[in-house]
């Protein structure tokens, strides 16, 4: 791999078009195997790397949060975490809820940040919407779970919030792309890819069967697209054009948190986490107590993932056309040889992390 043809092919990422495009749910205790609740988050990004890192402050709750990579260690915006307490969260931007105030936005990863040190319950992050200052620059859904298998949406601006409880939910499944349900009607973003999770998961919700794979695996790796029935794992194309698949040239993790079962410590909470471009990578467990090394902001060249860099170049083979708007060609023969690679790790690792927990 040339470090030239890798600087072009990122610096074209930061150059498709609406990359804030991330994909989650909420899914129900009841609706898995483990019986544990679990929240997801495929994200897409402009930030092309992504590490964790657990955070511990006097007074504050201990947490593993997912940063932003970059050439010096920063800690300000977590974009997804779970801490000591068994509270989760992450976000998605929600294209149909008013625009922020031009001078405070972006603040999303500070909110987040504050609630993982701080929130034990998805009812205490409900307090804390209500206790920021306003505006506070926020424009997105805020996904949360908590130890007693509670979870919920609340789809927030700069000044009010909808919350949406998973146990309203009768399918045991809240799902949310880049529109908000309390939006303005018809726009945002994210219409299909969110039709995408509802049909992809259809047969496992009928038969209460989710697991974190489920999500890491069975749709971060889905080249699916509901509108036109393409799905790239039964296509003999070489090619397809990049749009409204859950992965997306911009995709840079896909985290599945799995709660715990209620009375059970919160060392049981794992994170499933897939760090890079999600076909081009793998799983690692990562617990709140332990963060594997290629998971951490330990590259030479700064505090970036080591597994998200490896993801990068393995991308290249996807995205082979670098000029004009040939980030939008994926190479399905490419993909399919690189994620079934990465698919097989990735079933060892769930098995690693299943045995990590018991001990």
């Amino acid at each position: 791999m040339k470090l030239s043809a890798l600087i072009l092919f990122l610096a074209s990422a930061l150059c498709a078009p609406l990359s804030e495009a991330c994909t989650s749910a909420i899914v129900a205790a009841s609706a898995t195997v483990a019986g544990r609740p679990i929240l997801w988050k495929h994200r897409d990004t402009d930030a092309t790397n992504n590490f964790l890192y657990r955070v511990e402050q006097p007074g504050k709750i201990g947490f593993v949060g997912l940063f932003n990579g970059a050439d010096e260690l920063n800690l300000d915006d977590a974009w997804m975490g779970m801490n000591d307490a068994g509270f989760a969260i992450m976000n998605t931007v929600a294209y149909n809820l008013p625009a922020n105030s031009p001078e405070w936005i972006d603040r999303e990863g500070a909110v987040m940040t504050k609630a993982l040190g701080t929130c034990r319950t998805v009812d205490d992050f409900e307090k804390l919407l209500k206790a920021l200052p306003k505006p506070m620059g926020v424009r997105t859904n805020f996904g949360v779970i908590d130890a007693e298998g509670n979870g919920a949406y609340f789809e927030t601006d700069d000044y009010n919030y909808e919350r949406f409880d998973l146990k309203d939910a009768p399918d045991g499944i809240l799902i949310r792309t880049n529109y908000a349900y309390s939006g303005a009607p018809d726009e945002g973003m994210g219409y299909i890819r969110h039709k995408n999770v509802e049909d992809l998961l259809a047969t496992q919700l009928s038969t209460a069967s989710i697991t974190p794979a489920s999500l890491t695996e069975g749709l971060s790796r889905a080249f699916y697209n509901s509108v036109t029935g393409f799905d790239g794992a039964d296509s003999s194309e070489s090619w397809a054009i990049d749009q409204d698949f859950i992965p997306r040239h911009s995709s840079t993790a896909s985290i599945a948190i799995e709660g715990i079962k209620s009375g059970e410590d919160t060392s049981k909470m794992i994170m499933w986490a897939n760090l890079g471009y999600p076909p081009c990578s793998h799983v690692v467990p990562v617990t709140l107590t332990s963060i594997p090394a290629e998971a951490g902001p330990n590259a030479e060249s700064g505090a970036y993932s080591p597994m998200g860099l490896d993801a990068s170049v393995r991308m290249l083979e996807v995205f082979p056309i670098y000029r004009g708007s040939g980030n939008r060609y994926v190479n399905l023969d490419a993909v399919r040889a690189i994620s079934d690679e990465q698919f097989k790790i990735s079933l060892e690792q769930y098995a690693n992390g299943a045995r990590l927990r018991e001990q």
